[in-house]
């Protein structure tokens, strides 16, 4: 008698533990993977390497060697590959997602970013220490063209109508504009010194560069080529984000703790929202209705109500959160996972978006800065 009723429980026990498994699984697993799909995360750390996440076991499966000092890390929007730029090398590389093969395109001394064409065919990179803008085929790997740009060119963005490449010159403090055929110099317009960063509206008429060491913020008329006015921010930023009608820019500034609202159509400074005490990088829902902010000395991530402009309650990760990415960014599909890298502690937090809860931390390495995510 006594051996049946152990029986028992144990069978309950067993089952238990396997629905228990089951749950588990069904809460991080996203809903549209099938067997023959893939859906990878790629980490990029300070020594120069890439871990590859699975996000349906949410294990680190592979790890490859990409180059030192990877400035910019991007997923291919029509093809399975995740390209990257390492500044110290001096070239950009392409990662095949199916095979993990590594190709590298040399394209002149401290590239920085890339940005692709709306049909990616076309890579746009810089070399900030040769002042050139460069074109890269996609296809065949080889360099398109390369135009002469200002004094040390850090971003390169090409306008929504795909006519324009906006360059972001920081030692000559110089907006230049080239024509995304030809490459050639259009026009140059003075903006705030060092400058880091640019936004285009959708329509391709505005553009809002930022810079790191100011705490102000130059609006540029693409169309006259002219520079509008400087706008006062609340201290220095660290990120902009733009909604995608581009009615509202957001603003994060680490130093004064907050998230500024500007209304593109007006060029003023809107709603301030206080949001911990570092908010440094941020991402935005596909319908820009909420936003997630890191906060990278608290260790948490704020989900924001963008409609409403309230901050949630904060969600745990790991220490010094910076990059983010949600785990499938085809349009029409939510995602199921926000995915941040956490510098200093060496992992990738998973929070899982129905609850805004953290899901589970997965090491990686040696300060994780760039993150990309593709599914093939």
């Amino acid at each position: 008698m006594p051996n049946s009723k152990n029986f028992r429980v144990y069978f309950l026990l067993a089952v238990l533990l396997l629905l228990s498994v089951i749950v588990i699984l069904r809460q991080h697993r996203p809903s549209f993977l099938r067997p023959d799909l893939h859906l990878n995360a790629y980490v990029a750390t300070s020594d120069g390497s890439i871990s590859i996440v699975d996000l349906a076991s949410l294990s680190v499966i592979g790890k490859i060697y990409a180059g030192p000092a990877i400035s910019d890390l991007r997923e291919h929007a029509r093809r399975p590959e995740i390209w990257g730029v390492s500044r110290a090398g001096g070239y950009l590389f392409v990662l095949d997602a199916p095979t993990d093969q590594l190709e590298k395109i040399p394209v002149g001394p401290d590239p920085l970013e890339l940005d692709f064409s709306a049909d990616g065919k076309r890579v746009f990179t810089t070399s900030a220490a040769a002042d050139q803008l460069i074109a890269v085929n996609v296809a065949s790997r080889s360099i398109a063209g390369r135009a002469r740009t200002a004094s040390e060119p850090v971003q390169a963005r090409i306008t929504p109508d795909q006519k324009t490449i906006v360059v972001v010159n920081r030692r000559s403090a110089v907006l230049t504009l080239h024509d995304a055929a030809t490459l050639q110099l259009r026009a140059s317009i003075p903006v705030i010194p060092q400058p880091d960063a640019v936004a285009i509206l959708p329509d391709s008429s505005l553009a809002f560069v930022m810079s790191r060491a100011q705490n102000r913020l130059s609006v540029v008329d693409l169309n006259r080529a002219v520079l509008l006015t400087n706008l006062e921010l609340a201290g220095r930023p660290s990120q902009m984000l733009l909604k995608p009608d581009g009615g509202e820019l957001y603003v994060l500034s680490p130093e004064a703790h907050v998230l500024q609202a500007i209304n593109t159509w007006t060029h003023e400074v809107g709603d301030t929202l206080m949001i911990g005490d570092a908010p440094a990088s941020a991402i935005l829902t596909e319908d820009a209705s909420e936003m997630y902010v890191a906060d990278r000395t608290a260790n948490h991530v704020f989900p924001v109500d963008i409609i409403n402009r309230r901050v949630a309650k904060p969600v745990n990760v790991g220490a010094s959160p910076g990059p983010m990415r949600f785990d499938f960014s085809k349009p029409g599909a939510k995602p199921t996972m926000l995915l941040v890298a956490d510098e200093s502690s060496g992992d990738l937090a998973v929070i899982r978006l129905r609850t805004d809860s953290l899901l589970t931390l997965v090491p990686i390495g040696s300060n994780p800065e760039r993150l990309a995510v593709k599914l093939f």
